[in-house]
């Protein structure tokens, strides 16, 4: 074979792109972490254990992991309080399988809540920032100064038996004018490919979960209580989302159910390809199923920049509103819904019908 310098060119190419997807190659060792002082030693190692600590305040506790790595909480984690953006807890890393055991990750959410959350009032910081590939699983994410995970990586990623316990947030406090203290507590906000979420159990004040953007999303076997229920969006310009499963997840004491939230002033945007298949909500005080392009209002003046298409209802999946509340309310801008969408497995009662303006539903009696 003759190596020109064009064909050398694209050898180097081929290599550094595959050395960047398989991940920084580690150490098979094991380190401990019982301090950050112990992270950067720990990091260079396939297996980390993580013992009981304190993270100082303002700082972030990052875990930038090997490929391959390993990580075990083997005590509960506590993080200091600062006015601060953060996030409390960063993970990166291909093929990384993070192991809570059980143990607590508490966000001191008390010491931050007013009220507003992200919205004003003291600054806040977002709690967990997953970027790994691999799994991530068993651990209990406590009082959550305003968003609780963020998930911002395309390769694959399942997010297993995981708690997010700001129920706290729930009660008034000193700062919260009477209103509920915590706010902008979302469970899952994801704007990532390729993720499963399941077998968890989410109680905050706000979205269970939040898809922004990304294909293949799996969502299954939750329990979300407290909040605004499970939701896409809100989407903005120019944002992709595709392939997503709703199932088998059971909402309660929400303010809405099963939500599509589109902005009115978005363009270029599509969303393709939901399945609700299996879900149950209960005690729902707004909206069982909302799909509205007019966010940041509700049910107000439409857009049509974001296309929906392909929005069904394939099986069981039974909604019962509080009376006041509304079962099913549609609101798509002229041209901005697409398609049919069968909604033959959609069971709603309770409340008020709500109103639909989309012609593309079928199957979908109405409810009492």
């Amino acid at each position: 074979m003759l190596f020109t310098p064009s064909t050398i060119a694209a050898a180097a190419a081929l290599l550094a792109a595959s050395t960047a997807s398989a991940g920084r190659v580690g150490k098979r060792c094991t380190g401990t972490i019982s301090s950050l002082s112990d992270v950067a030693a720990a990091i260079e190692c396939t297996t980390i254990n993580i013992n009981s600590f304190t993270v100082t305040a303002g700082t972030t506790f990052e875990l930038d992991c090997a490929s391959g790595t390993t990580v075990n909480v083997l005590g509960d984690v506590t993080f200091g309080v600062s006015n601060w953006a953060g996030p409390l807890f960063q993970i990166s890393g291909t093929g990384v399988t993070f192991n809570g055991n059980g143990h607590t990750f508490n966000g001191n959410g008390p010491s931050y809540w007013d009220g507003l959350g992200g919205n004003g009032g003291v600054t806040k910081p977002k709690f967990m920032k997953v970027k790994n590939s691999g799994v991530f699983k068993d651990l209990v994410v406590l009082n959550s100064p305003v968003q609780a995970f963020s998930i911002g990586n395309d390769d694959p990623l399942t997010i297993d038996s995981i708690t997010v316990n700001d129920s706290a947030g729930d009660a008034t406090n000193s700062a919260s004018a009477g209103l509920p203290a915590g706010h902008n507590t979302d469970g899952f906000d994801v704007s990532a490919s390729n993720v499963v979420i399941q077998n968890s159990v989410i109680m905050n004040q706000d979205d269970c979960l939040a898809i922004n953007k990304g294909t293949n999303i799996t969502f299954q076997n939750n329990k979300c209580s407290g909040g605004h229920g499970i939701s896409i969006g809100s989407i903005s310009s120019d944002v992709t989302v595709s392939t997503i499963n709703i199932l088998n997840n059971a909402v309660s004491n929400s303010a809405n159910c099963l939500r599509i939230k589109m902005d009115a002033d978005a363009s270029s945007s599509t969303v393709s390809g939901v399945t609700y298949t299996g879900n149950t909500c209960t005690t729902i005080t707004g909206y069982g199923v909302l799909i509205d392009q007019s966010y940041p209002a509700t049910l107000g003046t439409p857009g049509s920049g974001v296309i929906l298409s392909n929005v069904q209802f394939t099986s069981g999946n039974t909604v019962s509103v509080d009376s006041g509340a509304d079962r099913v309310d549609v609101n798509c801008g002229s041209g901005g819904c697409t398609g049919t969408w069968n909604w033959s497995g959609l069971t709603a009662t309770g409340g008020n019908a709500g109103t639909i303006n989309y012609s593309g539903i079928t199957g979908y009696p109405g409810g009492t």
